[in-house]
């Protein structure tokens, strides 16, 4: 029988209901693991009185808060998948999105609220809407005031073992967004690792600059602290405000952006602060810097330990890596161009590596895999992976690979694995560039790039020619502060780059004021952006 994620709440108030679950930083707001857990059967209780029933699709679009939180254990409880979309990603993408999923109700803030009368049509499927927080009287009974009236017990949902407990899209970095199903038994395989592999408990507190992590801290018993930020605006985290709350509330471990941390650490750097008890960082979202995982355990106490899981919406978290093995045995490989490495797989999991295909694979025995240490496309498989996307059947069917006893995800990054079961990540298949040489991968040719002092990222991108093949171009984002002019730091990075085997056929240089970047980590490049800017510019050029 399949556990409701739900029920981690039920058993973390019951265990220690008056300790405090939640804290809404802006405003000090604070809520028990008891009120918690009354809130969300309140909500569970109104919703399921006002028509929500099990199986029901409910957009949740709420600000991270208390009631973020208890609205999503509610649903759960009753057994209606919560779908979440990034609001950050696009009116366009919403609206597509909104249109595949085709949610039965909406739970949204009065602005998302007055967004669905905007563009009604994208949401016709939505047969009732209820609004958390009121705006000028115009969107109806603010739900939160509604639900602490309701009290009818609702029996808790028994899921099935292909129950959905929600639909989350991905960032949508290298195509459209896509919805991908959670089954309750994958957020029960996630907490486990979390638990057990991470070693979080009940005697931690949280600060997630991902809001969604949250509710593993919840199920925990972890206390979490709602960071004063726009969770759409990682890279614009306000360093003051974040770090204050490390120390205000004794915050203990914290899951975020790589982008979050770079801005944390440089403040922290510049004035000198350390943070006493944050004993555990963990950073994922698009590769990390060794660079910056030095910075970051300067700011850490010196038994803290930083981890950078890898995977994907569809597979989190598959391998994982502590900073202090990048920093002494990895990171000198990275900066020579041997792609970053992500790492072990965590147990149960399963990695291998196999020859590329931009077809779709009917049975695991098709495919061919590739030895040790050397590049090919990566699978995935185990309980964290996604069975499927949600009315999207091309891609499910390209992405997922039949075995035996199960499936295989293709991950749609590049890779090896070497002669220590690591796993070394080299860029994503979308984003190789095809020379007439052969292919180039966009993490082992940036890192040589990006070894240049005045260099804070660069990009691989490849420019279209009438000939079939791409020419490889770099471009670069300065690093704030940098000297040199724009002239001299590209003669510069056109040396570095024509010193090394990986980049010597580098024919176009540019430099960009500022890399367009996914809107959940800030930290992926959309590259299919830069390359469009690119073509266009060398286009002038000639």
């Amino acid at each position: 029988m399949v556990a409701n994620i739900s029920d981690t709440l039920s058993e973390v108030a019951a265990a220690q209901g008056h300790k405090i679950g939640i804290v809404e930083a802006q405003c000090g707001r604070k809520m028990s693991f008891a009120e918690l857990n009354k809130s969300a059967q309140q909500y569970a209780s109104y919703l399921n009185k006002n028509g929500v029933e099990a199986g029901d699709r409910v957009m949740l679009m709420v600000n991270p808060s208390a009631d973020f939180i208890s609205l999503t254990f509610g649903l759960f409880h009753i057994g209606a998948p919560v779908i979440l979309i990034d609001p950050g990603m696009g009116y366009k993408n919403l609206l597509r999105c909104i249109t595949n999923v085709q949610p039965d109700y909406m739970i949204g803030t009065p602005q998302a609220i007055f967004f669905k009368k905007l563009f009604h049509h994208s949401f016709k499927s939505v047969r009732k809407s209820f609004s958390c927080g009121s705006w000028f009287n115009m969107t109806g009974k603010d739900i939160r005031k509604e639900a602490q009236r309701s009290s009818r017990d609702v029996e808790v949902y028994t899921p099935k073992d292909e129950s959905l407990a929600a639909i989350i899209f991905t960032t949508g970095s290298t195509g459209p967004p896509k919805g991908v199903r959670f089954e309750h038994s994958i957020f029960s395989s996630q907490l486990h690792y979390i638990k057990n592999y991470y070693g979080i408990s009940a005697n931690d507190i949280d600060l997630p600059g991902f809001p969604l992590f949250a509710l593993f801290s919840t199920a925990l018993g972890a206390c979490a602290i709602i960071p004063d930020m726009d969770p759409t605006k990682p890279a614009q985290v306000n360093p003051k405000k974040f770090v204050n709350a490390v120390k205000t509330y004794g915050v203990t471990y914290s899951f975020g952006s790589p982008a979050i941390w770079h801005v944390v650490s440089n403040y922290c750097a510049k004035n000198k602060i350390t943070c006493k008890t944050l004993k555990k960082i963990l950073m994922a979202g698009a590769p990390v810097p060794g660079n910056l995982i030095k910075r970051v355990y300067g700011l850490m106490p010196e038994d803290g330990q930083i981890y950078t899981p890898y995977g994907a919406t569809e597979s989190l978290p598959i391998v994982s890596i502590e900073g202090r093995e990048i920093i002494n045995h990895t990171w000198s490989k990275t900066i020579k161009g041997y792609g970053t490495c992500v790492g072990r797989a965590l147990p149960g999991i399963e990695v291998e590596i196999i020859e590329v295909s931009k077809q779709p694979f009917t049975s695991y025995d098709r495919c061919i895999k590739k030895p040790v240490n050397e590049i090919g496309e990566i699978i995935v498989k185990g309980k964290v992976v996604s069975k499927d996307y949600e009315n999207n059947e091309s891609e499910t069917t390209l992405s997922k690979i039949p075995d035996k006893d199960g499936f295989w995800h293709r991950i749609g990054d590049m890779g090896y694995l070497d002669d220590q079961g690591r796993l070394w990540f080299c860029g994503r298949k979308a984003h190789r560039v095809h020379t007439q040489y052969g292919f180039m991968h966009t993490i082992p040719c940036e890192a040589i790039i990006n070894e240049h002092p005045h260099v804070y990222r660069s990009a691989l991108v490849g420019i279209d020619t009438s000939n079939g093949f791409e020419e490889p171009a770099i471009i670069i984002e300065r690093e704030p502060g940098a000297e040199l002019g724009h002239e001299e730091l590209l003669a510069e990075i056109k040396q570095l780059a024509s010193a090394h085997p990986l980049t010597q056929a580098v024919k176009h240089f540019l430099i960009h004021s500022s890399f367009p970047v996914d809107i959940r980590h800030n930290a992926k490049i959309f590259r299919e952006k830069l390359k469009m800017w690119a073509q266009n510019k060398i286009g002038e050029r000639k």
